[in-house]
């Protein structure tokens, strides 16, 4: 069965799919930060404490803002899971985990690109210190990423 549908839209389209989805993935990344442990996580939950405190729900709006692209990004690894028979279909969070460097390469592309244009030197100087460990945090989270949005998709 091949979908027509986008990523995006099936996330999006609907009343109050977008607030849904955007509440759901605030909370992930909370989670995953929070589930972070050891003195490579004293940095990340250092520049996320500071980002959170910037102002009320940033971390919200950064979602929103971004959530178009990442869609975008995901499209072909959603395509690929989606086109699947469902008897043989995994869950979505291994489809990622299976593909991991790839899709982590293709989030990271985005949040790349938005840091390079920021104006908010703030964000801007979190997101460059931080960079290097970004790929493992971004494949470490997933499973998580996989199991917010799966239910979304059924």
């Amino acid at each position: 069965m091949t979908t027509t549908t986008t990523l995006l839209e099936r996330l999006t389209v609907g009343p109050g799919r977008r607030d849904r989805i955007l509440d759901d993935c605030v909370r992930m990344i909370d989670e995953e930060v929070s589930a972070k442990s050891g003195l490579m996580a004293l940095p990340l939950k250092a520049g996320y404490k500071v980002v959170k405190g910037l102002r009320p729900g940033f971390i919200r709006a950064a979602m929103d803002f971004l959530l178009d692209d990442f869609c975008r990004a995901l499209e072909p690894f959603y395509r690929a899971w989606a086109d699947r028979p469902p008897e043989g279909r995994p869950a979505l969070a291994d489809a990622l985990r299976n593909e991991q460097d790839r899709v982590a390469d293709a989030l990271l592309s985005i949040t790349d690109a938005r840091a390079a244009r920021s104006t908010h030197t703030t964000v801007r100087s979190l997101y460059e210190k931080l960079r290097g460990a970004a790929k493992g945090h971004v494949v470490a989270a997933l499973p998580r990423l996989g199991r917010t949005i799966e239910p979304y998709l059924r």
